[in-house]
């Protein structure tokens, strides 16, 4: 297919750009491009869309974008600017920045360097580059938008009118920014320059209105080295890790975990012991667990494994998901 020779360039404020502007702003989307990917997973239920958007950090083929639903799958397509399409897989992930760290086999991909990275401040004129709608399917460019930051706010300071699991500081964009398909997009200085991950739809609770921001790379910078290094993975899947002679067990805290009849079953408690230690610690049916004493864990059986390798006199701390609010939870060895 023949690549378009447009670029789907959205003006979201007020006046008109004159034409060195413009050509500025098509020549930085030019460099861009080649940096973005679009993603394709899961989807269709309740009417969800089944893609999102990511932008490549490491020739290797690493893409950062957001932990969502569409990667909730055991397939994921990877398009390219080029229009390639590759299987990508889940390097890591940490719900609690609402990030994910994906991979593609391929190299020698023009991507942004997380080291290259700027922070922009309010009034600064910015670009957002997204599938928003899901009009790239191929080779066509993403989506561009032209806005301005209009603030840089603790994300926590909105907690009740807006539900998300990320409470850091984000910047409020002036433009409209986070419609269906732009979670993981990147925000870019008007040359170019990457400063922030488009985050996913946020509607306020109180009046209905949708709030437009990215989340500072800077923020989340050290916790995507971690991922790629594998800091963040089971201990499970260390062969050489340590085993106790007597380790936690679910029934002994009193989990009870959801049937684990799929290939990764994700770790929902279904009930609770009366009067063990995880009724004590006020650990609810319906709740996910996502960490374990720090250790991402995906499934059923990788937090079983887990549990294995704690010894019984240690305390376990868990980090779970209620809705849309993580908590933690520390439940006493013996």
């Amino acid at each position: 297919m023949m690549k378009h020779i447009f670029l789907a360039v959205l003006i979201s404020i007020a006046g008109t750009l004159n034409a060195a502007n413009a050509t500025d702003f098509s020549v930085t989307s030019a460099g861009v491009q080649p940096n973005m990917v679009k993603i394709y997973g899961a989807g269709g239920i309740r009417g969800l869309e089944g893609y999102q958007s990511g932008f490549l950090i490491s020739e290797q083929g690493h893409i950062l974008t957001v932990w969502s639903y569409v990667l909730d799958t055991d397939y994921i397509t990877i398009t390219l600017d080029d229009g390639r399409k590759f299987q990508g897989e889940i390097v890591g992930a940490d719900p609690r920045l609402e990030i994910a760290v994906l991979k593609i086999e391929t190299d020698g991909l023009q991507h942004f360097k997380l080291s290259d990275v700027v922070g922009v401040n309010p009034g600064s004129r910015i670009l957002a580059f997204s599938n928003l709608f899901k009009i790239a399917t191929g080779d066509e460019p993403n989506s561009v938008l032209h806005g301005i930051v209009a603030a840089k706010t603790p994300l926590n300071a909105r907690r009740g009118a807006f539900k998300t699991t990320y409470k850091g500081p984000v910047y409020i964009l002036d433009a409209i920014t986070n419609n269906p398909g732009a979670a993981g997009g990147a925000l870019t200085t008007r040359n170019g320059e990457l400063a922030g991950l488009l985050g996913k739809e946020l509607r306020n609770s109180q009046n209905g209105t949708w709030l437009n921001y990215a989340i500072p790379i800077s923020e989340l910078t050290s916790a995507v080295e971690d991922i790629i290094a594998g800091r963040t993975r089971p201990r499970s899947l260390d062969e050489e890790a340590i085993r106790p002679d007597i380790p936690h067990t679910l029934k002994a805290l009193g989990i009870q975990m959801v049937p684990d009849v799929l290939a990764k079953t994700p770790p929902f408690v279904d009930s609770i012991t009366a009067g063990s230690e995880a009724e004590k610690k006020g650990l609810r049916p319906d709740d996910l667990i996502l960490y374990i004493n720090d250790r991402r864990v995906d499934s059923c059986t990788t937090l079983r494994s887990e549990l294995e390798l704690i010894d019984q006199i240690d305390d376990v701390t868990l980090v779970i998901q209620r809705e849309d609010e993580l908590t933690e939870i520390v439940l006493q060895g013996e």
